[in-house]
């Protein structure tokens, strides 16, 4: 019976949701109806739900997200991604396609201090892509370096994904965050092998030059080193700190929220742009709060209705093999991702998803970074796109089409595929660091 219910009511989210009704107001409502189907009692069903999100709310690691976004906020208005970029720049001169090959490694480090996409992408769109047009680098070639290394984003820690996935499935958040390091450096090594071949193949697309991005005067240039070392510092002192034991998740995005706004500072923030950078943090993070609360609350319902076991017994009942199910969850993370953001479908998918990988074997860390990289192919993927979106609202070139940054993103699509199915295939990848650090 509880399976039955469950299986109607993942239907009626997804009516809700084609609907257009807010993700969040749909799981609430399918499960406060789900639950009252279950318990034949709605005052019962709104005091589980009500204490459900209670529950959720009190956990530290909610603290994480809002912290780490205001972070990324402080840095990205202190200007510190453009000095980030011109560092690159002239360390990768030597290299065909440098331009392209210094925002894959900006964006690199950049996600490092932002854990969010959205912000890389909105940064190097306006820093990036202008020089290298001015270069005369292709269109394609240079929109889709900026929205596919943008994806780096959601995998390198502190990544919002990641932190959402370890609430959902009650993961260590620092576990998580070192094992995003490594395949999110075999992405970007990926990322910059296409580049080099492409332009090695083609010169045309991104001609090759050793002059400087600019010209700088002595001030400008102890700026740019600020910007730069100040971002590698927040780096070690975050990831360090977790590494070390000597801060939690959440305390070391207390420290680097502090560090970040003290970089602002020196770089010539004030008053006004911190307070703009701190509204925005709550802009960016209040929804996704909401969503979180909400998805427990339908965590709770799969819970009761015994929804895993059930989707399990489908599963298993049709002698489909494990890489057949495992196909099954990346053809739906795509499709999901056409249409909504990725942390809605992780709070829809992850909690069936998840326990199932558990059984069938996988490792919950790999599982997780797998299903990371998925997802994040899905910011690539037409119709929604949300980083390609954002390209095209960022780029200071109106003939900079959608049609062209998909096209351009492309390659960065199969890319991200291929590392999702490497990371699968080779567990160590996400394992092996937290293993290590983490004993």
């Amino acid at each position: 019976m509880g399976g039955d219910i469950v299986l109607w009511m993942l239907g009626l989210l997804i009516v809700l949701i084609l609907l257009g009704v807010h993700i969040g107001v749909s799981l609430a409502l399918c499960s406060a109806l789900g639950v009252w189907l279950m318990l034949g009692s709605m005052e019962a069903a709104l005091a589980i739900l009500g204490n459900t999100a209670y529950e959720a709310v009190r956990k530290d690691v909610f603290a994480v997200i809002p912290l780490f976004v205001l972070m990324g906020d402080f840095i990205s208005r202190s200007g510190a991604a453009a000095d980030l970029y011109r560092i690159c720049d002239r360390g990768l001169k030597h290299l065909p396609g440098r331009l392209a090959i210094a925002t894959i490694a900006g964006n690199t480090v950049f996600a490092a201090v932002t854990g969010v996409s959205i912000a890389a992408a909105a940064a190097f769109s306006r820093i990036a892509y202008p020089e290298m047009r001015k270069l005369g680098y292709k269109q394609t070639f240079a929109l889709g370096a900026v929205a596919g290394s943008a994806c780096l984003g959601m995998l390198i820690p502190p990544s919002v994904l990641l932190i959402v996935w370890a609430i959902l499935t009650e993961m260590s958040v620092g576990a998580l965050f070192i094992a995003g390091i490594l395949p999110g450096v075999l992405l970007a090594l990926l990322f910059a092998a296409y580049v080099i071949i492409a332009a090695l193949r083609n010169p045309e697309i991104a001609p090759y030059t050793d002059q400087n991005l600019v010209e700088m005067t002595p001030a400008e240039g102890r700026s740019e080193l600020i910007g730069g070392f100040g971002i590698l510092f927040l780096i070690m002192l975050v990831i360090g700190g977790i590494w070390s034991g000597f801060f939690t998740p959440t305390e070391a995005a207390g420290f680097g929220a502090l560090g970040a706004l003290m970089i602002g500072v020196i770089k010539g923030m004030r008053g006004t742009e911190i307070i703009e950078a701190i509204f925005q943090a709550g802009k960016t993070t209040a929804p996704i709060m909401f969503l979180l609360i909400t998805a427990q609350m339908y965590s709770r319902l799969l819970a009761i209705g015994g929804a895993v076991n059930f989707i399990k017994g489908l599963f298993l009942g049709m002698g489909v093999e494990p890489y057949m199910v495992i196909v099954l969850m990346v053809v739906i993370w795509i499709v999901l991702g056409m249409l909504i953001d990725s942390v809605s479908i992780i709070l829809l998918t992850v909690p069936i998803f998840a326990p199932i990988a558990a059984v069938l074997g996988y490792d919950p860390l790999a599982f997780a970074i797998f299903g990371i990289l998925i997802i994040e192919a899905g910011l690539l993927t037409p119709p929604f796109g949300l980083l390609v979106y954002t390209v095209k609202g960022s780029v200071p070139d109106p003939t900079a089409t959608l049609a062209k940054i998909f096209i351009g993103a492309t390659p960065y699509f199969l890319l991200i595929l291929i590392a999702a199915f490497i990371v699968l295939a080779q567990p160590w990848l996400a394992t092996w660091l937290p293993a290590l650090m983490l004993r």
